[in-house]
């Protein structure tokens, strides 16, 4: 059997990918371009979800297929077009890398809209489906906070002593590989957030630890913080992650037991992902 990986050069799915070959699967590695730093053994093919015309050669032939949603509001794609190839084409399985955004009914930005269109799509086919639904992801991180730490030393914040459970791309990829190699997790949603819940500022001192300096905290206010993650993120996605900050400040974030209970193998801690990514801080 043959499992389509979408964004096998991302963060999580390239993990994806790696798991897949290493429990013995057939891998078809989906790129946007072509991709020659791909593990041994995959097989390379480039589409794109927002192009559907170039999905029926990337499936023909698959069984399973994993699938990211919408995590940057300005790349949505068509997902009754995607289903619709994904059926033709004899996808029997879809595992979706959806958000924990999700299963907030009052939330209407377009994190958790267009998620719950494409799970819903999803639903409706004759496919068997997992959903995964993250909370924070680890590399977020890296994506605020790396370039500051390497020019200034310094990571400027509002809220400083707000708590979160970062989840290590590598858990969110065991989750999947699990679910597309073992029985027991179809029409299954898994909400993962890390397995500890730290401040902000312990994670900086997870960084600095990991990378052997003192990185300094600035403060700032929610103004300056909007505008400094929007630099990397879409606006939305600013607003809504400076008042995860905010409310984070009230009590510890929700964690998680789920990928020790699902892959039997304990989740990362927030200390080993800042390890195993200490040379994109320095």
């Amino acid at each position: 059997m043959v499992t389509v990986v979408f964004g096998a050069r991302g963060n999580v799915g390239r993990h994806v990918a790696d798991g897949l070959l290493a429990a013995g699967e057939r891998v078809r590695a989906v790129s946007r371009t072509p991709a020659p730093d791909l593990t041994p053994g995959a097989e390379p093919v480039v589409a794109d979800l927002e192009r559907p015309e170039t999905l029926p050669a990337a499936l023909d032939g698959a069984d399973k297929a994993f699938l990211y949603g919408m995590l940057d509001p300005q790349k949505p794609y068509d997902i009754e077009k995607v289903a619709a190839a994904a059926e033709a084409a004899g996808i029997r399985q879809v595992v979706l890398l959806s958000s924990v955004s999700v299963l907030n009914p009052d939330a209407d930005h377009p994190v958790p809209r267009q998620n719950r269109t494409i799970e819903q799509a999803i639903q409706r086919s004759g496919m068997d489906w997992t959903f995964i639904r993250p909370g924070t992801f680890a590399i977020n991180t890296r994506t605020w906070w790396a370039e500051s730490i390497r020019t200034d030393n310094v990571v400027r914040l509002p809220y400083p002593l707000a708590q979160s459970a970062p989840v290590h791309e590598k858990d969110i990829a065991a989750l999947a590989v699990t679910a597309l190699t073992e029985p027991g997790h179809s029409h299954q949603s898994y909400t993962i957030y890390g397995a500890e819940s730290l401040t902000l500022q312990r994670q900086i001192e997870h960084i600095g630890e990991a990378i052997d300096r003192h990185i300094r905290i600035e403060h700032i206010s929610d103004e300056q913080a909007r505008a400094e993650v929007g630099r990397t993120m879409h606006p939305a996605l600013a607003e809504a992650i400076v008042g995860q900050w905010a409310a984070g400040t009230a009590a510890p974030a929700p964690t998680s037991a789920i990928v020790e209970k699902i892959t039997g193998t304990p989740a990362h801690t927030y200390a080993q992902w800042a390890l195993g990514h200490a040379d994109d801080f320095r």
